[in-house]
């Protein structure tokens, strides 16, 4: 799985507002929408092989390193979810584009 913009514009461009570890070389990026009330929402694409493992066994493994402290609550879904754009964070930040 490789972690993907949340949310495109109305262009298809990919837009995000946040990427974890961006200038850290030991971690992939993750570009994230992060929302004022503290959710962040990130998107995972699956390879053929992982949505063929997915097809016939039907489990997706999610690992949290917690470093001994409470969990923060999660969801999981393989539906987009409603992001309310007044929410986030910095709007004007929002509209920063990902270019590969």
């Amino acid at each position: 799985m490789i972690p993907i913009p949340p949310k495109m514009n109305d262009n298809g461009i990919p837009l995000v507002e946040f990427v974890y570890a961006k200038n850290q070389p030991e971690y992939i990026p993750l570009p994230v929408v992060k929302e004022r009330n503290g959710v962040v929402t990130s998107r995972w694409k699956l390879t053929w092989k992982e949505m063929l493992s997915v097809l016939f066994h039907g489990s997706i493994y999610l690992q949290v390193m917690t470093f001994n402290k409470p969990l923060q609550p999660m969801s999981m879904s393989v539906s987009p979810p409603n992001i309310p754009w007044t929410q986030v964070s910095n709007p004007l930040d929002a509209q920063k584009e990902i270019h590969n």
